[in-house]
């Protein structure tokens, strides 16, 4: 039966709704999900929120297996959300099916390109909601809308029946507005953890750096909490090389894939983009192929010294961006300037396949920020345990 309850922040895409009743009973019974339009619903168009994707592509003919387990644990599809166009994008701008409101800041992008995922949640339309994080598309949007994201580990949950971007960075990932509902998706999707116990607390001084003073300074209080949790900070220089330098691999390797998993559609339908994205698939099919070999080159030391660095339980606490989101007002130049310094940030996990949760913790000039709390491969429920433990600390919704 089509879904037509009111969508005051342009969170779901246009056009009649992908509503599918859950299972009777199960471990989610009784909860309203969404899903970013990448994934797969049988019998739906996906549009990967292009117009053009949506014309040269049948309706799905198959439901994404990410989508069957929730439906199948109880939960209720209550429709496709609004993404940036082929999810290349961290501001959550989309010209054709229109930028999803921040419901926790108006003035402000929701984030992208799980832009209308976050907006559902964010807005309490829905009590959690799929997306996906390449290089940052759930915790940033999590980050800008005062919500819990998760990014687990690279491969730990399939991504058949949706739509890639660079598939080896390409996660599912998923928001809520309660710590309680984040862990209840991860008890459905989630693989059973690696034994390990949870500590020390690393407070990396990179990240920290590299954020605006207001986001540092509101972020305090969690980290004065998580070492309640956790005993004392352990300071470290996590990035000698600098998050410049690892921004800089990741675009490159990223844009590699991207030409690679989508230029062979884009040379043949010729599409219409927006601007950002436009620009962004130019570069993409450009890339010199030595700065991309390099980024490869450089992922696989890096990822084995973060997974050494963590493999005892250790877990790494920094801002999930470096400030809140841009307002959007905001100057293509200003929005690019954000985006390097934020996916300096977001590359650590990215390149390292760690999962990674963004925890609502405080506001900096009005608008949300948050904690990200990052672990080694395979120790996504107890990163989500931990979440649920500080958000009790910080007397957080749920």
């Amino acid at each position: 039966m089509p879904d037509h309850s009111p969508d005051p922040f342009g969170a779901f895409i246009p056009g009649p709704r992908a509503a599918v009743a859950g299972a009777p009973a199960g471990p989610l019974h009784g909860l309203a999900f969404a899903v970013k339009d990448l994934y797969d619903v049988a019998g739906y168009p996906t549009t990967y929120g292009n117009p053009d994707w949506a014309r040269t592509h049948p309706p799905a003919a198959a439901t994404a297996p990410i989508v069957t387990a929730l439906l199948q644990a109880g939960a209720n599809l209550r429709g496709k959300t609004r993404t940036v166009e082929l999810a290349y994008g961290l501001t959550g701008e989309n010209i054709w099916h229109g930028t999803p409101l921040n419901p926790k800041a108006p003035e402000r992008f929701p984030g992208g390109s799980s832009c209308g995922s976050a907006a559902a949640v964010a807005g309490g339309l829905v009590d959690f909601a799929l997306g996906s994080d390449t290089g940052g598309s759930v915790r940033i949007p999590a980050s800008y809308c005062g919500i819990f994201g998760i990014r687990p580990s690279w491969g730990a949950i399939s991504l058949a029946g949706a739509c890639g971007l660079g598939p080896s960075f390409d996660t599912p990932g998923w928001f809520a507005a309660r710590a309680e509902v984040l862990q209840r998706v991860g008890a459905v999707l989630l693989p059973e953890d690696v034994p390990a116990a949870t500590g020390p607390l690393l407070k990396p001084g990179e990240p920290w750096m590299n954020a605006e003073p207001a986001a540092a300074a509101a972020l305090a209080p969690a980290m004065a909490a998580l070492e309640g949790l956790l005993g004392p900070t352990i300071s470290l220089a996590l990035v000698p090389e600098t998050l410049g330098t690892l921004y800089e691999h990741f675009r490159c390797a990223q844009a590699e894939e991207a030409w690679a998993t989508l230029g062979s559609w884009v040379a043949a339908a010729n599409p219409e983009f927006g601007p950002g994205v436009k620009e962004r698939f130019a570069a993409a099919r450009e890339m010199d192929p030595a700065k991309a070999a390099a980024g490869r080159a450089f992922r696989r030391p890096f990822a084995a010294r973060m997974r050494a660095l963590l493999a005892g339980g250790a877990v790494l606490a920094y801002p999930t961006s470096p400030s809140p989101a841009p307002k959007l007002t905001a100057s293509p130049a200003e929005q690019n300037g954000v985006r390097e310094r934020t996916m300096g940030v977001t590359a650590i996990a990215g390149l390292a396949g760690l999962p990674e949760v963004s925890v609502p913790v405080g506001l900096a000039d009005g608008a949300p920020v948050g904690l990200s709390l990052v672990a080694a491969p395979g120790r996504d429920r107890a990163l989500l345990a931990l979440a649920a433990r500080l958000a009790g600390a910080l007397g957080l919704a749920g």
